[in-house]
């Protein structure tokens, strides 16, 4: 992957980005990354699970230091289109607050011309984001009607 090192890169206008205590929106964001010229819009969705590790998981709490990790979300943007000329959009969301299991926690979706882009490039927003965007999740683990216990993790601990 070829990289563009910006400083304080602005967000293009076409492109969308946010952190927010609000539900996230699968139709809402696909929208966003629609475009005419598109052949493609990827989506990818993170989900809260039930387990990890074995471990039944109660719930996610998520801490975002927000102005640096849009940078890196306006960043990871610009990267796209150093590397993939024909992306016509770029969107990602992620969650903060405490959420349940099921609830999406972060959404990224790239519209393309042609699929392989679009693939390629949501792939590296997402791996990209979970490495570089400082997000931090508390695990909430416990049995239903039982005693709760946490541990934080940076999002970029988690390898999958």
């Amino acid at each position: 992957m070829k990289t563009k090192l910006n400083f304080l890169v602005k967000p293009k206008p076409e492109d969308t980005f946010g952190i927010t205590l609000a539900p996230l929106s699968l139709e809402e964001t696909y929208v966003k990354a629609d475009d005419p010229a598109n052949g493609a819009v990827v989506v990818m969705s993170g989900m809260v699970r039930n387990q990890t590790d074995g471990k039944p998981v109660h719930s996610l709490e998520y801490q975002a230091y927000e102005p640096m990790a849009l940078q890196v979300f306006y960043q990871i943007a610009a990267d796209i289109r150093y590397q993939w000329t024909d992306v016509n959009r770029v969107v990602i969301y992620h969650r903060i607050g405490r959420l349940q299991v099921g609830e999406i926690s972060v959404l990224v979706a790239v519209g393309s011309p042609h699929r392989s882009e679009a693939f390629a490039a949501c792939c590296y927003a997402i791996d990209t984001l979970k490495h570089n965007a400082p997000i931090w999740k508390k695990e909430w683990f416990g049995e239903p009607g039982g005693k709760l216990f946490s541990s934080w993790v940076s999002i970029g601990a988690c390898d999958r």
